[in-house]
């Protein structure tokens, strides 16, 4: 709840407006009744002048009962939808600085249903507050104790009615809480299934797994359908089960009433009036009971928001630390990284010193942590022992701005977003200029087809960059990481995708439009690094190697032996 509070605080004065019209339409509903008693006490004194009277007042009083309804959903309205997107910014905004364990923890899927799915339950459980759960404590009260004024001597139907039904809704909501957080879960799996299938969906038809795909689908679906019908189940036990409850109460009342009409007349009138508060207590207990079963889905979507908001980054920046301009000198120092919840190290006592302009290849087997060294120094991770230092700075005291502007990180698997290519080249300098995004595409290779497009770099980007191949957005990803003319670049088998004769092109525009930049490839193929100035070779997260290509087929067996593998491939091909 503090979550909601601490958002309600800027719209206190449309949240008074609308609990002041709550108040209002409540005390329209509670007084018809009261004046129905009078009409028909007029009636039965025939007395046309108190009947016009009445219902002169009756319309009046639905008027501004209809009135103060519209006034509350407009300022409930805008209220929910202000409250819910200031959770949802926010909460996209701590997602932003999540670290990518932080990230991992949680799933791309699931984030994604918190932010949507969830908070517009938080919407919905805030429009509930200010329009039902705010009236119905009032309904309630007030016609249980209209009820007893106007027929005094029935007092017990009231109370034995009210508790009857109080009794059942609680076994039956009892029963319903449980399956709204099942529901939470099963959204979450429903949208990984279904992301996750859409994303590969190349792969599912490429392996003729649509039948699988769907089979996976179709349980979850169900299970999630199965939950629902059976809190559709208690809700049609429910409702008759209460209307049961208040008939025999109101035949009751009219039983007792009929029965004791000679010695109390004034029955008659006030019988019309009673049974009217009756309906308003059991529609108050019923609709409180349901609303209260729905918001108890919001507070359990509340909670997952909450767990959200109060986690904390697993790496966080030096907010007070001073902007630097650091140089492309980089240094591990006995550094070692464990994965959150892995037992085996994913580098050990790992330690080596790299020069401003240095071209620095990355090799080793699958899984052996070349990726892991090159994030250590991206600091997308913190080392768990040791240290990182660019430009003879620790990274850990180093701050975000000055840290993103010295070190650009190309992926291996280019993601672009949609919109412009311009506008995903800029991402990695916002202020490049036109000349500057036509230099970094020379360099990336990118020029030769986007100078083809007729408006160039603002050509469109479509939805997972679907109108460019594999190579066009490796080609775009290096640009967006040379835009930036980084002090050191990161290239994590970023031209994979490449074909030789590209990849040779690219590698030959970064040693000479990129002289004073620091630069690590990570590469599978030996091939991509032959020329660099020296190679880190790495075995199950150890230093095995370092050296150039010439040092190390002299030195070390693994890298002559990755070598030698590939040579003999390359001869065979």
């Amino acid at each position: 709840m503090q979550i909601l509070k601490d958002h309600a605080k800027p719209y206190w004065r449309d949240i008074t407006f609308s609990i002041l019209a709550v108040i209002v339409m409540a005390g329209a509903s509670l007084w018809q009744p009261r004046l129905l008693q009078n009409i028909m006490k007029a009636i039965i004194a025939d007395n046309q002048s108190q009947v016009m009277q009445y219902g002169i007042q009756l319309l009046v009083l639905a008027v501004i009962g209809l009135v103060a309804g519209v006034i509350n959903t407009i300022f409930a309205a805008k209220v929910s939808q202000s409250i819910a997107a200031d959770v949802r910014a926010n909460e996209y905004k701590k997602i932003q600085s999540f670290s990518f364990g932080n990230i991992e923890k949680f799933s791309a899927g699931n984030l994604v249903v918190r932010m949507t799915n969830d908070v517009n339950q938080v919407q919905q459980l805030v429009m509930m507050f200010l329009q039902s759960l705010t009236r119905i404590p009032i309904l309630f009260v007030g016609a249980f104790i209209l009820a007893l004024m106007t027929l005094p001597r029935l007092w017990w139907i009231v109370v034995l009615m009210v508790i009857l039904i109080a009794l059942s809704s609680q076994i039956v909501f009892k029963q319903m809480g449980k399956f709204f957080t099942r529901i939470q879960k099963l959204i979450d799996k429903t949208n990984t299934l279904a992301k996750e299938n859409l994303q590969g969906v190349r792969v599912v038809k490429s392996f003729n797994q649509e039948q699988n795909e769907t089979t996976r689908f179709t349980e979850n679906s169900d299970e999630l359908t199965h939950v629902n019908t059976t809190i559709g189940y208690l809700f049609s036990t429910m409702i008759p089960m209460f209307m049961l409850i208040s008939y025999v109460a109101i035949g009751a009342a009219v039983l007792f009433v009929g029965r004791g009409i000679i010695q109390h007349p004034s029955d008659l009138a006030a019988i019309t009036s009673f049974i009217s508060y009756l309906m308003q207590i059991f529609f108050a207990i019923m609709i409180g009971g349901m609303m209260s079963t729905f918001a108890s889905r919001g507070f359990v979507s509340l909670a997952r928001i909450k767990e959200v908001l109060d986690t904390e980054p697993d790496l966080t920046y030096d907010t007070n630390a001073e902007d630097l301009d650091l140089s492309g000198d980089v240094s591990f120092k006995n550094v070692a990284f464990t994965y959150p919840g892995d037992q085996k190290p994913a580098l050990e006592n790992i330690s080596f010193d790299v020069k401003s302009g240095e071209m620095i290849g990355i090799v080793g087997a699958t899984g052996s942590g070349k990726t892991t060294l090159a994030q250590l120094i991206a600091r997308l991770y913190d080392p768990s022992a040791g240290e990182v230092t660019v430009g003879g700075v620790n990274l850990k005291h180093v701050n975000e701005k000055s840290l993103r502007r010295a070190v650009s990180y190309v992926l291996q698997r280019a993601i672009l977003f949609s919109g412009t290519i311009a506008g995903n080249l800029r991402q990695g300098n916002q202020g490049a200029s036109e000349t500057e995004l036509q230099k970094a595409a020379e360099i990336a290779q990118a020029a030769e087809f986007v100078n083809r497009y007729d408006d160039n770099f603002e050509h469109e980007v479509e939805e997972r960059s679907a109108n460019f191949s594999g190579g066009q957005k490796q080609r775009l990803s290096i640009a967006r990481g040379v835009v930036g003319n980084p002090k050191i670049l990161i290239l994590d088998d970023s031209t994979s995708a490449l074909d030789a004769r590209s990849e040779k092109l690219v590698q030959e525009a970064l040693d000479r439009d990129l002289k004073g930049t620091t630069t690590f490839v990570i590469a599978e193929k030996i091939s991509s690094v032959l020329h660099a100035d020296r190679i880190l070779v790495l075995d199950e997260g150890q230093l095995v190697g370092i050296g150039s290509h010439q040092e190390l087929l002299q030195t070390s067996s693994i890298y002559t032996e990755i070598y030698e593998t590939q040579k003999a491939k390359g001869a065979n091909a």
